[in-house]
């Protein structure tokens, strides 16, 4: 019953900063727990960050805590995953996810996911 849709993707230098947007659309986007994880190549999906209904709770991977933020706008149907001193570790492929589930710390939470956006750190 939504629809995401990742962007802000792309090639930055280990140190910079980037962010992603996921725009919802759909059933009542507030109601919904959102996440972000990320995907290297040849690894598993690994969760990245969550943020509650109200946006009162925030869960962070402990290779991201201290450098990545997750927020978002209700008014605008919109989660941001602001990265920054970013490392080559960092390149994956990014998907934001969403679920009314009161677990939304795990990639079997989720029911609804985006077509992720390619985030790439060199050295």
């Amino acid at each position: 019953q939504v629809q995401l849709v990742e962007s802000g993707g792309g090639l930055v230098q280990a140190g910079g900063s980037l962010r992603l947007s996921c725009a919802a659309s759909g059933r009542t986007f507030s109601n919904y727990a959102m996440g972000w994880f990320r995907q290297a190549p040849g690894k598993e999906r690994e969760f990245v960050a969550a943020i509650s209904w109200s946006g009162g709770n925030t869960y962070y991977a402990d290779s991201v805590k201290g450098r990545f933020a997750i927020s978002r706008d209700n008014a605008k149907n919109t989660v941001f995953l602001q990265m920054n001193s970013l490392k080559p570790e960092d390149t994956a492929v990014y998907y934001c996810a969403a679920t009314t589930s009161r677990w939304y710390r795990s990639r079997y939470d989720y029911n609804y996911w985006g077509q992720g956006t390619q985030v790439s750190v060199s050295s």
